[in-house]
């Protein structure tokens, strides 16, 4: 299988998550672009066939969680992704299987079968347990492979 050189995967992961531009490849400047990423959690990876809903937490309180989708949302750096401000998800009111997946998409839908832009291994992994709250740090990473 063919992979991204890191260039071009730190390149798509920038459009993607922060509507930055890639030179002679493509821009933001659509009639309407895409303004929010929504961020949903899984419990594997949801694979490039998968969608948002293709392993996504089942464990009570979960939503997923959508954020601005700007310029300076995500530090991105040799194919990994790392949010420049903490992104926190509804605590959860039950316990679940460990989340080891995050997938985002360039949507205003917040359920469903919502196909992902693209998915990555969520480090650490978080177990969900009544009263925790997911959040997402800076020193979390989603790395594309």
């Amino acid at each position: 299988m063919a992979g991204f050189s890191t260039a071009s995967a730190n390149k798509g992961l920038a459009l993607i998550l922060n509507a930055t531009a890639w030179a002679n490849v493509a821009d933001n400047a659509a009639t309407s672009p895409a303004t929010t990423c929504v961020h949903a959690a899984h419990t594997a990876d949801p694979g490039v066939g998968g969608n948002q809903s293709t392993n996504e937490s089942a464990a009570s309180g979960y939503a997923r969680k959508t954020v601005t989708r700007n310029s300076s949302g995500y530090t991105v750096t040799n194919n990994v992704a790392s949010p420049t401000s903490n992104i926190s998800f509804n605590a959860f009111t039950g316990s679940g299987t460990a989340l080891t997946f995050i997938s985002l998409a360039t949507s205003n839908t917040t359920s469903g079968a919502v196909n992902h832009d693209l998915s990555g291994a969520l480090s650490p992994s978080v177990t969900p347990a009544n009263g925790l709250t997911m959040i997402l740090t800076t020193a979390s990473t989603i790395t594309l492979t």
